[in-house]
């Protein structure tokens, strides 16, 4: 078993007969279950999918096999059912009442295939209002108000260009298979594990979209999107983001001290205060005095985490990217050796990138296939996913804690360990809240000497530990994986780093941003001939928090399997630069061309993108050739659309629009509050309400998945500091003398007194 592939004998069947072009969240999530080491079966119209020649297409795809089929006719299906006879997952994006048509709904398929895990990625959860709209994310974020909350060159929503919510939600989709066929084993019968574009398009916003009924200031301001981002225009015309402030590096030390007080509170005064760089102004009149490059390797060499806002693309040549295997060569039999993504995970065995997508024909009968495991008798109890799993969270900022979030949201025992002093990120108060929830809290001085034998403890307790904290640190402190592995062998320890687990960068500092730079999405996000844009939704830690809990699975999986413990690894740079699959990097080094973002930020094109009516912003996603010639013959040639739209009120555009077959929404602006007061909303689950010890009634973003018969654990709210530190050392079996001692030391520290 050592070199088997952990997946090996899982097979998949994933439906794209419906799928429109550009579609990501099926075949990604595909494409994450196949170099795991399952086979794939892709399963197309029998004119092929729309855009098979796409760069993104070959992609997404390779590695599976496909075969094409008329599932209108009695033979395309009775060939599917044989397919799925064999098979132990589905994947599919078909809405509601066409899954019903085909019998492909969750009731008729737990009736046929009882060991069938499905999993359904459409634009909104089957129990919404909207479930029955085209997935389409630019109407999912237009409807939900997310386009509103992207900072812009201009006033009004504006359109994102990174399409981060079908990249989230293909992780959403992994995940939720792992945890289904994790639950099968205990359970013997397979079932849902659905999510969908707004529930993966939601998950960034758990740190900015809370109500309180008893906020303090902090809870109350959040994050504004008008905080001033350090992305700095150089000498030469490139940007540069830096994080944190570089005051401290002796280039803007210097420079600092030579403008003088007056002249640098003057520059700073230009612009809104900036939580992350109080001499905001002051550095970017500094920085437009050196080139781009000359900057980054100042910083680099003086422990300042920064990154140039790079072309789209141009991160495949990047040695770090290609030493980690995030960045491969393959052979593409359109293009030549092209440099695409690479996984973004590390395990044991490693995942395997196959070549190009294959034709499967005829169908195999199922004795052919491997065969699936035997199924345990059923259980009467519905448990969630995870029931019975202990993770250890020793992480702190964002990817970390929203890793170990989203395991206890799927049943794990969660035990968060932070300083006596607090995690850093308490002083964002929201989105500290909106990666915590789930968990019991405790504090605890790791690196201590008389802590060690409390955090043995834990490490005993605990299946998985998690963090993100810097190895060279997590050697000092004594969580690295051999430390940890020292006391528990079994463990499955996970750690995500900022530029991965090798390389010459594999121990340096690096946040969402500098990677969104240095792969592109700055640049594409800010528009044609525009300054560079960060998407203020945090993508990067959110990918690299979901990547990180599909290898954690997948451990858990092999270990179950008969395997051992192990070491799974993540990353920030290796969870985005899948995001750029839209390129290649050519043999010669240029990047294939992608659709550009225009100068207005309304959009990729005039059947995509977003309109100014008369009173409101509405979004449009003509996106197969039917819808395209619709909206032609609705509002015109491309050059009369704009006054097309603007001599209408937004909701009689929309009613023409959709009477004429063409998808569209309208572009909500101000939805923070709204969202929570929304009916369909809450009948989805997309709400989360407890009692927190310091807010109240605390309402939070809800469910990514519907597991249907399973439930999710979403009962317990973000911990307070210290919370549950007493009813954690009292479960681990440490004594009174040992606590008090602990608390004596200020190594840890009782629950904090205005809670309860």
């Amino acid at each position: 078993m050592t070199g088997r592939p952990i997946l090996h004998g899982i097979r998949v069947i994933e439906l794209a007969c419906d799928e429109p072009a550009g579609t990501i969240a099926g075949p990604a999530a595909g494409l994450q279950l196949s170099e795991a080491g399952a086979e794939v079966i892709r399963i197309e119209p029998p004119g092929g999918a729309p855009a098979a020649g796409s760069v993104l297409f070959s992609v997404l795809n390779r590695g599976k096999r496909r075969m094409a089929l008329d599932l209108d006719g009695a033979a395309g299906r009775a060939t599917l059912a044989q397919l799925l006879d064999g098979a132990d997952v589905l994947l599919h994006g078909l809405a509601p009442a066409r899954a019903q048509e085909l019998g492909l709904d969750d009731a008729a398929l737990a009736r046929t295939y009882p060991g069938l895990v499905v999993s359904a990625i459409g634009g909104w959860p089957r129990r919404h209002p909207l479930a029955a709209s085209p997935a389409r994310e630019t109407l999912v974020l237009a409807r939900l108000g997310l386009l509103d909350e992207q900072p812009g060159h201009r006033a009004g929503p504006v359109f994102v260009r990174m399409p981060f919510a079908g990249w989230l939600a293909a992780w959403f989709c992994a995940i939720g298979v792992m945890a289904r066929l994790i639950a099968r084993r205990r359970d013997g019968r397979g079932g849902a594990a659905h999510t969908s574009l707004a529930q993966a398009a939601l998950a960034p916003m758990g740190m900015h979209w809370a109500r309180a009924q008893r906020p303090t200031p902090a809870f109350a301001r959040g994050l504004s999107k008008s905080t001033p981002i350090p992305l700095h225009r150089c000498l030469d015309g490139n940007w540069v983001h830096v994080h944190y402030s570089p005051d401290a590096a002796p280039w803007m030390a210097e420079a600092l001290a030579a403008m003088g007080p007056a002249a640098v509170a003057a520059e700073n005064a230009k612009y809104p205060p900036s939580h992350v760089a109080p001499n905001f102004g002051a550095n970017k009149a500094i920085m437009a005095t050196r080139p781009a490059q000359a900057w980054v390797e100042h910083f680099w060499a003086h422990d300042v985490a920064a990154q140039v806002a790079a072309p789209f693309g141009a991160i495949y040549a990047s040695e770090q990217a290609r030493v980690n295997g995030y960045a491969v060569a393959l052979d593409d039999p359109r293009r030549g050796t092209v440099w695409q993504p690479g996984p973004a995970y590390l395990s044991a065995p490693p995942p395997r990138v196959r070549g190009p997508l294959r034709e499967l024909e005829p169908a195999p009968a199922p004795t052919d296939l491997p065969g699936r495991e035997p199924a345990a008798p059923a259980s009467a109890a519905a448990s969630p996913p995870l029931a019975g799993i202990k993770v250890l969270d020793l992480g702190a900022y964002l990817a970390g804690p929203f890793a170990t979030m989203l395991l206890a949201d799927l049943g794990a025992d969660v035990i968060k360990v932070e300083p006596p002093t607090g995690d850093a990120m308490r002083r964002l108060e929201r989105v500290f809240a909106g990666t915590q929830r789930g968990k019991l809290g405790v504090t605890l001085k790791l690196g201590a000497p008389d802590a060690a034998p409390a955090l043995a403890a834990l490490v005993r307790w605990a299946d998985v530990v998690h963090h993100n904290i810097r190895m060279p640190a997590a050697r000092k402190l004594g969580v690295d994986d051999a430390a940890l592995r020292h006391i528990n062998p079994s463990l499955v320890f996970c750690h995500i780093s900022s530029y991965g687990p090798a390389g010459e960068r594999k121990d340096w500092p690096g946040f969402d941003q500098l990677m969104q730079a240095a792969c592109g999405w700055e640049t594409a996000c800010g528009g044609a001939g525009n300054p560079p844009m960060w998407l203020r939704f945090g993508v990067g830690d959110y990918l690299a928090a979901l990547s990180s809990v599909f290898a954690v699975l997948l451990a858990l999986y092999r270990r179950d399997d008969g395997g051992e413990g192990q070491s799974v690894a993540a990353s920030l740079l290796g969870a985005t630069l899948p995001t750029v699959a839209e390129a290649v990097m050519l043999a010669d080094g240029t990047v294939t061309p992608v659709a550009p973002l225009d100068a207005a930020q309304t959009g990729v094109s005039p059947d995509h993108r977003l309109y100014r009516c008369r009173d409101g912003w509405l979004a449009l996603a003509a996106l197969d050739e039917g819808e395209a010639r619709a909206l032609a013959g609705l509002a015109g040639a491309p050059a009369q659309r704009e006054a097309w739209f603007a001599a209408l009120p937004r909701a009689d555009a929309l009613a023409r629009l959709r009477a004429a077959g063409v998808p569209a929404e309208p572009a909500l602006e101000q939805q923070g509050d709204t969202f929570y007061d929304d009916p369909g909303h809450a009948a989805a689950g997309l709400h989360a309400r407890y009692r927190h010890a310091v807010y109240g009634e605390l309402e939070q973003v809800g469910a990514f998945w519907d597991f249907g018969d399973l439930p999710l654990a979403l009962d317990r709210a973000p911990p307070a500091l210290g919370e549950h530190s007493r009813q954690v050392w009292d479960l681990l079996g440490l004594d009174a003398a040992q606590v008090a001692a602990l608390e004596r030391q200020g190594l840890s520290s009782s629950p904090n007194p205005s809670i309860g």
